[in-house]
């Protein structure tokens, strides 16, 4: 978390947002939100009961349940195990669990990969060539 860990906001599972949210803290999200998100320099993490559908920018975004929507990190975005997100991400990092679903480009900006570009259908690992 950004200033002293287990401070970051929650929306809980019950609540549902229709509009903007936009905040300088970390956010837990657990309920239902339509629209936008906007967390510049905090870290949004969506839960695995949660349901957005929204275009997310945010320093990082840690999903673990369902995202339609384009993310827009300037650091990490980690797809968890039973993530599904139907949209595109534009990051400097990217971290794809097993059994978490992408549909949608990928575009990592930052270091040696500046400009990388990738269509993604499935989150299934990528034989790694070279290796016994």
């Amino acid at each position: 978390m950004a200033t002293g860990e287990g401070s970051a906001a929650t929306i809980g599972k019950s609540v549902q947002i229709q509009g903007e949210v936009k905040g300088s803290e970390d956010l837990v999200v657990d309920g239902t939100i339509e629209g936008t998100i906007t967390l510049s320099e905090s870290r949004l993490m969506i839960g695995p009961n949660a349901h957005v559908k929204a275009n997310v920018a945010a320093r990082d975004v840690i999903l673990l349940g369902a995202l339609v929507g384009d993310i827009n990190a300037t650091g990490r975005v980690e797809l968890r195990a039973g993530a599904n997100l139907t949209g595109n991400i534009r990051a400097g990092r990217l971290s794809i669990e097993e059994n978490a679903t992408l549909s949608g480009k990928v575009d990592l900006a930052g270091g040696e990969r500046a400009g990388a570009t990738s269509t993604v259908a499935s989150s299934a690992p990528a034989p790694l060539f070279g290796t016994t």
